[in-house]
């Protein structure tokens, strides 16, 4: 009797670890160590660029245009109603990952296609990125993405934040 209480205990309270796995932090990073996530576990990389990311990709060739690439942002759109709204909203809200409302402002487009490209990588060495592991507890997982389907998901972040 008492081990199929115990059971039905775990079960009613597993979907609740799911669910507030990513809430805000409560300001205790105690855990972080503990969790194995993080700056504690990787150690500084005196040659990583915050700015810049992990990956290929750099000022030289992530060229922008002031204006919005409709067509890249409509096709940018196209592979975040596939692969990306299941972890991210377009606002600020967290789901399973960050929201992406203001990304395009914080950071630079190449730091953005090195993460989009080189996710492991960079969570690997980004104190950012380290920090919202932290959060959330999942890692974003490696989407295969194309060279275009990165920039395209770019111009569609661009549109996101209110490029014209």
């Amino acid at each position: 009797m008492k081990r199929n209480t115990l059971l039905a205990i775990f079960m009613m309270a597993l979907p609740m670890l799911f669910f507030t796995s990513c809430a805000p932090d409560s300001g205790n990073n105690d855990n972080a160590s503990a969790r194995g996530t993080g700056a504690a576990t990787t150690g500084v990389d005196e040659n990583y660029d915050p700015h810049r990311g992990e990956g290929k990709w750099d000022e030289t060739n992530v060229k922008l245009d002031p204006t919005l690439n409709v067509a890249m942002a409509e096709k940018g759109k196209s592979i975040y109603d596939t692969k990306c709204t299941s972890c991210h909203k377009l606002s600020d809200e967290r789901l399973v990952g960050p929201g992406w409302k203001g990304v395009t402002v914080r950071h630079k487009p190449y730091w953005i296609m090195n993460f989009i490209t080189n996710p492991d990588g960079m969570l690997d060495k980004d104190p950012e990125l380290q920090e919202q592991l932290d959060i959330c507890l999942v890692r974003m997982p490696d989407q295969n993405l194309s060279d275009d389907d990165a920039r395209n998901i770019l111009e569609f972040m661009r549109e996101n934040d209110g490029v014209k």
